[in-house]
């Protein structure tokens, strides 16, 4: 089979990227073609055929290709030829409202989507609470299969530790210091501003910020691949920028505390146990006027929201991560949200797209239509 792989427009990360390695490990005879962005070619591996997003070597590999599989929209034109799988994995819990369900989108950008919705023949779900979120919001009748996220498996693995010390080591962190990794989301009002203004901001100067951490601590900054590109940093500035990362999942195991505001990197961390603290400084205007939430965050979160830089300090400096416990709030986060993240997500979808036969041949690509919980 041929098996074209797709991850925000083009990187080597996620999901998509979990479920092409492991089935390279199991050594199915398959052809497989990733799109890429020209300047990510170098996080993806040498022997990995790979086609420009958007070009259109890419649009002639989605429409010769036995299954697509993605974690976004495919923001293209192509022709799906008749026969061809489309898996969507999609790339996060929903906090925020998504696609129809959104308070405000620029003009003729839903519609534009729909045309991809269109062409998807099943959609992963990482929990209970996000299937009928994931049905109504991308109006998808198709199969929705709650799996959880494969790109998560690995925070569950038995390698995390020796991982967390590799990627700690690959970014500089010495032992003993404290990483924090903040995750903002971004702001629709901002990158869609027609009068060109600013795609990024912070109420908060971030290298004071990550001075007033102390030496102990590390701020380590990612941005939401929408904005990665948008901001600069003053020289010397005490802060590691991140956001080319090529896959976040490590991060996860880097890092100590997680920060973030309203960013469904707070579920997939979540599964590590470790802490989170809220800065969501303009909660009112995001969650009434920008984007809108399917639910209260301030109810269901496992930690208080902050709404100052002060507080954020002071939680952080109240953390020590080798004594810290779960409270209560944090057990019932990773019971609603989290209870599919056992480190088998990979196998179910393999099971349900890449099926083997006792005789180990693989057949084609299929995909029941039933809903598949976890066994």
């Amino acid at each position: 089979m041929k098996v074209v792989f797709n991850s925000f427009r083009g990187s080597y990360s996620d999901s998509p990227r979990t479920l092409f390695e492991a089935l390279r490990a199991r050594g199915d005879d398959n052809q497989y073609v990733w799109l890429a962005q020209p300047e990510r070619l170098g996080d993806f591996p040498g022997d990995v055929d790979t086609a420009v997003f958007g070009s259109p070597e890419g649009r002639a590999a989605c429409e010769s290709a036995d299954v697509v599989v993605s974690n976004d929209h495919l923001g293209f034109d192509w022709d799906k030829q008749p026969g061809t799988t489309y898996l969507q994995t999609w790339h996060g819990t929903p906090l925020k409202r998504i696609h129809n369900d959104v308070l405000w989108a620029p003009e003729g950008r839903l519609a534009y989507l729909d045309q991809d919705i269109a062409r998807w023949d099943a959609l992963l779900s990482p929990n209970p609470v996000s299937t009928p979120l994931f049905r109504r919001a991308f109006g998808f009748t198709g199969p929705v299969h709650e799996t959880g996220y494969p790109r998560n498996d690995v925070l569950s693995s038995p390698d995390r530790e020796r991982l967390r010390a590799e990627v700690r080591a690959q970014l500089g962190i010495a032992d003993g210091v404290t990483a924090v990794l903040y995750t903002p989301t971004w702001r629709d009002d901002l990158v869609f501003a027609a009068d060109g203004g600013p795609m990024v901001s912070f109420p908060l100067d971030l290298g004071e910020f990550a001075t007033s951490l102390g030496q102990d601590h590390v701020l380590l900054l990612r941005l939401h691949q929408m904005i990665s590109d948008r901001l600069e940093f003053p020289e010397g500035a005490p802060i590691r920028d991140v956001s080319a990362y090529p896959d976040i999942r490590y991060l996860y195991l880097a890092a100590d505390v997680l920060v973030t505001d309203y960013s469904s990197t707070m579920f997939d961390f979540a599964v590590t146990g470790k802490p989170i603290v809220y800065f969501t400084y303009d909660l009112d205007y995001f969650q009434n006027e920008l984007r809108g939430f399917y639910f209260d965050l301030a109810e269901a979160a496992p930690a208080p929201l902050l709404g100052t830089s002060d507080e954020v300090l002071a939680a952080i400096a109240g953390i020590d991560p080798r004594s810290w416990q779960r409270p209560e709030r944090y057990l019932r986060f990773q019971e609603r949200f989290c209870s599919l993240e056992d480190g088998h997500a990979t196998e179910r979808v393999l099971d349900l797209v890449f099926p083997r036969t006792p005789a180990g041949d693989q057949p084609a690509a299929s995909l029941p239509t039933s809903n598949h919980p976890r066994r």
